[in-house]
């Protein structure tokens, strides 16, 4: 698992919505329990540091480290895909042109958009603000639809790929779900642990797909079944994982909460699904 990666769904689950603000120490302590040692946690800081994806500062010996205005916005787009409610399509064409071209592409095609021509992507969220590359965006809605978007969806994307990963998903945390139950036999730690790599498996498919409309995806698509399994161990291993936090992980000006109103909304969203 590389770290920075980790690092990242470490932030989002856990430091963001409480704050923002964490002591390095709890970084190498949580890193620690996934086989990431505290060398490539601190090459990873620094590496986070670099890209502006974090600052630092320090509070007599400890470093506390926290996400940047930039890195923040990200993580909220990323929150609002992962803890809450599907929101409806909003189909996008987005053409690009200018020297970093190549570029752009890739980093629309990493966010879920689809190559429909040299220069041309199609997606069904909104494109991200900054590019490196020069780019028009065009609007679109779906006004008639006879089967037609269901065929284009499957030529655009690898939707076989993405079931797959899903499936992949729900059979090794089905398996664990299975075998921990309430998750009462579990230490505080493993739970706060367990329910990190949940998140961080979950985001690493979910925030890549297309995350296409109902009508656009074959029958008895995977992604639902994913999305229930995820929201209730997400739940079962937070009731344990949460005092957790509040008892092990501190920032510059104290422990972190257990509960925030957005960590409130959070809970409250995945027990609907």
């Amino acid at each position: 698992m590389k770290a920075a990666s980790f690092i990242v769904t470490l932030y989002g689950d856990v430091i963001e919505p409480r704050g923002g603000t964490v002591w390095i120490g709890n970084l190498i302590e949580t890193c620690r329990e996934v086989g990431i040692t505290e060398t490539l946690v601190r090459t990873a800081i620094s590496r986070l540091v670099a890209a502006g994806q974090v600052s630092g500062a320090r509070e007599g010996r400890r470093s506390y480290y926290r996400l940047t205005p930039v890195a923040q916005a990200e993580f909220a787009k990323a929150a609002g895909v992962l803890y809450g409610p599907q929101v409806p399509a909003k189909w996008q064409f987005v053409l690009v042109s200018g020297p970093a071209a190549d570029e752009t592409m890739q980093i629309l095609e990493r966010d879920g958009f689809a190559r429909v021509g040299p220069r041309l992507v199609v997606g069904t969220h909104q494109a991200p603000r900054k590019l490196p590359g020069r780019t028009a965006v065009f609007d679109a809605d779906v006004s008639v639809d006879n089967g037609g978007l269901k065929e284009f969806a499957g030529e655009a994307w690898n939707l076989p790929l993405v079931a797959d990963k899903y499936r992949e998903f729900s059979s090794r945390f089905g398996k664990f779900a299975a075998q921990v139950g309430d998750c009462t036999a579990l230490s505080s730690t493993v739970c706060l642990v367990a329910r990190l790599l949940l998140v961080h498996q979950y985001r690493l498919i979910m925030l890549k797909e297309p995350r296409l409309p109902q009508a656009a995806l074959p029958l008895e698509w995977p992604g639902e079944e994913a999305r229930k399994l995820f929201a209730q161990l997400y739940l079962r291993l937070s009731t344990k994982a949460d005092p957790h936090i509040a008892r092990r992980f501190k920032s510059d000006t104290g422990p972190l909460p257990q509960i925030t109103p957005e960590i409130d909304q959070r809970l409250t969203f995945l027990q609907t699904i």
